[in-house]
């Protein structure tokens, strides 16, 4: 049966006992165990839409083309490494059962603007397939192994085919840093064909004697993007011979943007600081970006504000806020609020960098119920990114500027300077270097 076909009130009805079966197989318990028992139809969460049934309908529409014990298709190209075992992991490709130019689906600097439905639908149509190995194995002589570094190094999308030790299984993940995925199962077989290199990819991998962070930073330089750079390091493409790594897609992310903030802050410390104070904002998948610029020596902040019935936030009738900072030294500890720290810290440098400027930046991030399941760091860099490529409000003085804010965001000012130590250090302590009255 084929559920796309029906209306959404109708799938419910007539597909129960699939859905039951999808729970049942994904080991919903705990407190989910609410979802079994209200199935999409109750809302017992609170949420306006279920995030359950969401990506259920976006499997459903593919599920009939993925029941099978084998997949033919055009990787985006796109990999994965799990994380789960380590130092024993899963690593294996990414297939949809599609053919043709299927880059979107795993090209997230092309999602902004993008509805919420639309980035699922793309996750949750790609099969992973699974190959246990060491971390260290990178050079094994393995035929899986190979053909799945070949497809990280890939430019554009190369035919692929999987043989499995069984039918994929639909499973629901939910992680902050890492893009949602779709059913999964372990390989047998792993082949492509058409594979077309990046070339800037295949140096930095044949090179042995490159440090992985000179890659990073070399391939950012020479205009590979950012999502590229990460499959890639995923799969242990770069490094110093014998020292390579399979390194956790959720790992490569934050590792990639954490490197790349840190080069260019080494130059961004040494510029002369901006002469005004800027707003930049953005409204996307129900989420308000708000990034304020001070004219200051470097200091960054993120904070995020979690309303009731969103991702991180769905039993609590309050909101939450939480969020991590740093002044110009750095810090010296992994950011409690995650990856999302690093992607936004790097987005923000690179506007920076294009200026030859320093600043005090403090972002603020509300995230609103419409914002129904995690869909990974990509969104903070990229809408941080896209933010910043609008015209900015300036003002002259911090108060006009954060007046402003108070009408951008539904949160009152006096919460968010409560949360912030940059903001507070801005208000309260002066200095010399940083040229406020």
């Amino acid at each position: 049966m084929d559920l796309s076909q029906f209306s959404r009130s109708s799938a419910m009805v007539d597909s129960s006992s699939m859905f039951d079966e999808m729970m049942s197989s994904e080991g919903v318990s705990g407190r989910s165990s609410r979802c079994a028992f209200c199935k999409g139809s109750k809302m017992l969460c609170g949420k306006d839409r279920c995030p359950v049934l969401a990506r259920f309908y976006s499997t459903s529409r593919v599920r009939a083309m993925t029941d099978r014990m084998d997949m033919d298709g055009a990787s985006p190209p796109s990999v994965f490494v799990g994380q789960y075992g380590y130092p024993k992991v899963f690593v294996g490709p990414m297939i949809p059962p599609y053919h043709g130019d299927t880059s979107l689906l795993d090209t997230p600097e092309r999602w902004v603007g993008l509805p919420i439905d639309d980035i699922i639908e793309f996750r949750s149509s790609m099969v992973r397939g699974m190959h246990t190995v060491e971390v260290t194995d990178v050079e094994a002589p393995d035929r899986i192994v190979e053909r799945t570094r070949e497809l990280a190094l890939a430019r554009t999308p190369p035919e692929a085919f999987a043989e499995f030790t069984k039918k994929p299984v639909g499973r629901l993940t939910v992680d902050g840093d890492a893009e949602p995925f779709g059913p999964s199962a372990p390989l047998r077989k792993f082949d492509i064909s058409n594979v077309r290199f990046d070339q800037r990819l295949e140096k930095a991998f044949y090179d042995t004697d490159l440090l992985a962070k000179d890659a990073v930073v070399s391939l950012y330089g020479d205009g590979a993007l950012i999502s590229g750079i990460q499959r890639a390091f995923s799969v242990g493409a770069f490094g110093v011979g014998r020292r390579r790594r399979f390194v956790p897609t959720r790992w490569s992310i934050t590792a990639v943007d954490s490197l790349l903030g840190l080069h260019m802050l080494e130059s961004t410390k040494t510029f002369p600081s901006i002469d005004e104070y800027r707003v930049y904002e953005t409204v996307s998948l129900d989420n308000r970006w708000a990034i304020l610029m001070m004219p200051s020596s470097w200091r960054y902040e993120l904070i995020e504000a979690w309303y009731p019935k969103t991702a991180w936030n769905p039993h609590s009738d309050r909101i939450a806020i939480m969020g991590d900072h740093e002044f110009f030294d750095g810090r010296t500890t992994y950011a409690s609020i995650g990856g999302c720290y690093y992607s936004a810290r790097m987005a923000v440098n690179e506007l920076l960098q294009r200026e030859r400027r320093q600043a005090g930046v403090c972002i603020m991030r509300e995230s609103h119920p419409g914002y129904i399941l995690p869909v990974g760091v990509w969104n903070v860099r990229e809408n941080v990114r896209a933010a910043l490529r609008t015209k900015p409000w300036t003002f002259r003085t911090l108060q006009e500027a954060l007046t402003h804010v108070s009408g951008v965001m539904d949160i009152p000012m006096s919460r968010w300077i409560k949360n912030s130590a940059v903001l507070k250090d801005a208000l309260y302590q002066r200095r010399i270097d940083d040229g406020w009255a």
